[in-house]
């Protein structure tokens, strides 16, 4: 029997699976799966500028609403009439000037996930998931989330006319307030779990298995088949020139996993000839993929990765019941599930890893604000990582970059208001144990009498006419 053109593959033992089985990890050695083709048998584009091109006679015109199934090509895995969208995928790449001074480049690139219909990057990935979800029959998906994941599969469930019913775990106070009203706006049922992320996360695939619930976080490998398309827009935005560096987030290490895994299978189809290098960048409050990367020496080694090493890593957390701790909510998580695949594309890429603080991601934010691309915390830490790998000289200052803004600025709207408009004094106050103590590049509103000499004189102060 002839190989079918996708199913699904361990990344560690190669053991295979159908594209209908549900899964959470290989049931051979309990690593995570990769959706895998046959792409001799798959109808590709004949080079990369072909990859995105929308065509309204296509899958009923799908592609023209969908900016994830424009590249089903690149993405073989169902048939059209499971497809989901909510109009995910109409993001843009943008040249930053303000931000690259900032950085010390002479040009990056910000490739804005904010603009997806629920406010992240998040949709791209959700449109792989409810599509495959809709190919296994499954009425109810349920998620771990620290916000976004929890917006996006809610909305996705929305939008499919109430046949498809929603379950977000979500660790007690570990949520934005922007990213919580989403979720019960949409109709989710939200459960409040005493714990953060790690705890959520942990209940949510032992539920899922005991009730055979349909798990759409990003251990699901057809949330990452669609949360490539994230790097077909930005080599679309460059006109299809690979960048030199690929800067992002490093929360669960979905997107890193699904950068690399894009580039890998663009590179062994012939449709590039080089691949960018990755930088994933953490919080200084959640640092574990640095920490095993850098001071550990984890490392991918042909899928021989020492597991000791983390298991040794995660006991001495327990240990100190460290938990992970900043501001950059997205990415406020200690045991990333996508970390085996974070490191198979840091190998492929000759990627890095860095850590960066809260001060840094604030203060990279605001500069994004000044571009007009207003983002949440956790999408600044790619702008504050490209900062400092520059300054460390492992980004040269003439190099291509493209760093990812993962959500929108309304996702925290607190964190933005607090470091733009209050005194020293009182940030320190309320952010202070996140170690942010000042905002220099901050905004602060102007207080002024309800006079129109007054008021005048205000603007003129600054110089505004």
């Amino acid at each position: 029997m002839s190989t079918p053109i996708a199913y699904q593959k361990c990344i560690v033992c190669g053991a295979t699976f159908d594209i209908h089985a549900v899964l959470a990890s290989c049931e051979r050695c309990g690593n995570l799966l990769d959706v895998a083709y046959d792409w001799s048998r798959a109808a590709l584009p004949a080079k990369i500028a072909d990859c995105g091109r929308a065509d309204a006679t296509v899958d009923g015109g799908l592609c023209r609403v969908s900016g994830v199934w424009r590249f089903g090509a690149l993405a073989p895995f169902a048939p059209v009439e499971c497809r989901a969208t909510i109009g995910e995928g109409h993001t843009q790449l943008r040249p930053a000037p303000r931000v690259a001074e900032y950085v010390g480049l002479k040009k990056i690139y910000l490739q804005y996930e904010g603009l997806n219909p629920s406010g992240s990057f998040k949709d791209n990935g959700m449109a792989g998931a409810f599509t495959h979800a809709a190919m296994t029959g499954a009425t109810t998906v349920a998620c771990a989330s620290t916000g976004n994941t929890s917006a996006s599969m809610a909305a996705f469930a929305a939008a499919v006319g109430g046949k498809t019913r929603a379950i977000i775990f979500i660790g007690d106070g570990k949520i934005a307030y922007g990213k919580l009203s989403q979720a019960l706006d949409y109709g989710a049922t939200t459960l409040l779990i005493k714990g953060d992320f790690d705890d959520a996360m942990a209940r949510v695939r032992e539920v899922c298995a005991a009730q055979k619930i349909y798990l759409v976080n990003s251990v699901n490998p057809f949330r990452l088949e669609g949360q490539k398309t994230i790097m077909y827009r930005v080599l679309e935005g460059l006109n299809w020139q690979i960048p030199d560096w690929v800067v992002c987030p490093g929360g669960n290490l979905g997107n890193s996993s699904a950068f690399g895994k894009a580039f890998s299978e663009l590179y062994e189809l012939g449709l590039i000839k080089k691949m960018p290098r990755l930088a994933v960048i953490n919080s200084t409050g959640a640092p574990t993929l640095t920490n095993l990367v850098n001071e550990r020496g984890l490392r991918w080694n042909d899928g021989k990765v020492d597991d000791a090493i983390i298991e040794r890593y995660y006991g001495e957390l327990d240990a100190k019941n460290e938990r992970a701790h900043t501001v950059a909510s997205a990415i406020e998580i200690n045991r990333p599930v996508n970390l085996k695949k974070c490191l198979r594309a840091l190998a492929r890429t000759g990627g890095v890893a860095r850590a960066v603080s809260d001060q840094q991601i604030m203060d990279a934010k605001a500069w994004a604000g000044r571009e007009g691309l207003g983002c949440e915390p956790a999408s600044a830490a790619s702008v504050a990582g490209a900062k400092m790998l520059v300054e460390q000289g492992v980004i040269d200052r003439d190099a291509t970059v493209a760093c990812v803004l993962t959500g929108h600025q309304l996702k925290d709207p607190h964190a933005t208001v607090a470091y733009q408009s209050y005194d020293e004094e009182k940030l320190r106050e309320s952010y202070g144990d996140y170690g942010i103590t000042t905002n220099r590049f901050g905004n602060k509103p102007v207080a002024v009498a309800n006079d129109l000499g007054q008021i005048i004189d205000a603007i003129r102060q600054r110089g505004l006419v």
